[in-house]
């Protein structure tokens, strides 16, 4: 209780010394307030970035490994490949699921863009795939509706699908899908289900195709194969995905690397296939954030480094100012280590209000760039803490020495002075 009462009147005092000179205590703050806003705005900035990416990486799913084809431009380039390579096929599915060791569950892909869609809908057509059962588990995908596809369904071609949440609203309307009939071509496909609404409507992965994740018509994969014919087929691979889901407790990224030597050997390196695996990218993509957020820090923090010197130099001009003052505290009885709290309690004061106006301006331009540039900004608790305490420690360093050339004054020659 003394200590604070012991502070209090210096606390008063240092901001009665600012007010005095509000224009010039202000300019002072402005390093720290810049300095403080950009900190906590490219945190935000990255924190962003980051939950988008894991977002992102969630709904392909850590645990998993998605094998693309690589369509052929054209009729030539298709020729020049298949002189290597078959493509993607039912043989490189059937060898990876007998060698790669620690593999939860695996299917195949087979994906067409129907050219036409019965009931009609103004909206995007959806997409139609062909799975086996195993892909709710692999995509982790609910049922709201009705229920998956089964095993006997997929070997007996039935002609079933399950209705991505915008498929069934853009071609079924809001009542229950279940039991309904849509055609897609010239094949009528019985509703059994409807998934829930995905997170993310679109998936950004290089390497990946962006498509609507809740635009799909999903088929049995043997019901696709015989009952639909791509009119490009002499283009298309046999299929053009693998979708693989490995053990707990299995690395997926090696395992990847075994997945992607046998493609490499069956296709002869023709580089016909992209191997995606969310956990590397993941890693990646948090490597590439954490680069890009010390590089934006020490940007920022030459900003406040600059705020520090403006500090310094402000202080050390006050203290010429007022050396008569500081003589006669001296001559009454205060000792050194009174002036230089007197002296680091207004720097720290300087550092306090430009901290927090920085922290107010940080908000805003998170909120600006959200805005403006349409960025996903999160700001934490951590960012201000951050930012608050560097420039409340800046204060107190570049404080120091003013205080210290403060309290070595000698207080008969600082009486004297004019």
């Amino acid at each position: 209780m003394g200590g604070l009462s012991g502070i209090l009147p210096e606390v008063k005092m240092g901001l009665t010394s600012l007010l005095v000179h509000k224009l010039r205590s202000l300019l002072t703050m402005l390093g720290m307030i810049f300095g403080v806003g950009a900190v906590v705005a490219m945190l935000s900035i990255t924190a962003g970035a980051q939950k988008d990416i894991i977002a992102s990486i969630d709904l392909l799913g850590v645990n998993n490994i998605l094998i693309e084809a690589k369509e052929a431009a054209d009729r030539n380039e298709l020729q020049q490949r298949r002189q290597t390579s078959p493509g993607l096929t039912f043989r490189d599915f059937r060898a990876i699921s007998e060698n790669v060791p620690g593999l939860a569950a695996l299917t195949p892909r087979k994906r067409f863009k129907p050219m036409k869609v019965l009931p009609k809908t103004a909206a995007e057509p959806p997409v139609l795939i062909g799975v086996e059962p195993s892909y709710l588990e692999i995509q982790s995908l609910k049922v709201i509706e009705g229920r998956w596809f089964s095993d006997q369904e997929n070997r007996d071609s039935v002609p079933v699908c399950v209705l991505g949440e915008a498929a069934k609203v853009n071609l079924l309307g809001y009542d229950p899908a279940v039991g309904k009939y849509v055609k897609v071509n010239d094949t009528w496909l019985q509703v059994v289900g409807v998934l829930a609404p995905q997170a993310s409507a679109d998936t950004e992965v290089e390497g990946l195709e962006v498509v609507n994740r809740n635009n799909l018509i999903i088929s049995p994969l043997n019901t696709v194969m015989r009952r639909f014919e791509d009119n490009n087929s002499y283009l298309k691979d046999e299929i053009d995905g693998i979708y693989i889901k490995v053990s707990t407790g299995t690395d997926s990224v090696e395992t990847a690397s075994v997945v992607n030597a046998i493609l490499t050997a069956t296709h002869k390196d023709a580089g016909d296939f992209t191997t995606v695996v969310p956990a590397g990218l993941l890693e990646q993509k948090r490597r590439t954030l954490s680069i890009f957020n010390i590089v934006m820090i020490c940007i920022a923090g030459i900003s406040l480094l600059v705020g520090g010197i403006g500090i310094m130099n402000i202080m050390l001009a006050t203290v010429l100012e007022r050396t008569r003052e500081i003589g006669i505290r001296r001559a009454i009885g205060a000792r050194q280590a009174d002036i230089i709290r007197q002296f680091l309690t207004e720097a720290v004061l300087i550092s306090i209000l430009g901290g927090s106006i920085g922290v107010a301006f940080g908000l805003i331009l998170s909120w600006i760039i959200a805005t403006a540039a349409g960025w996903s900004t999160v700001v934490t608790t951590s960012s201000i803490a951050v930012a608050f305490s560097v420039s409340v420690g800046i204060g107190l360093l570049f404080g120091i020495y003013p205080a210290m050339q403060a309290a070595k004054l000698d207080p008969i020659e600082a009486i004297r002075y004019e």
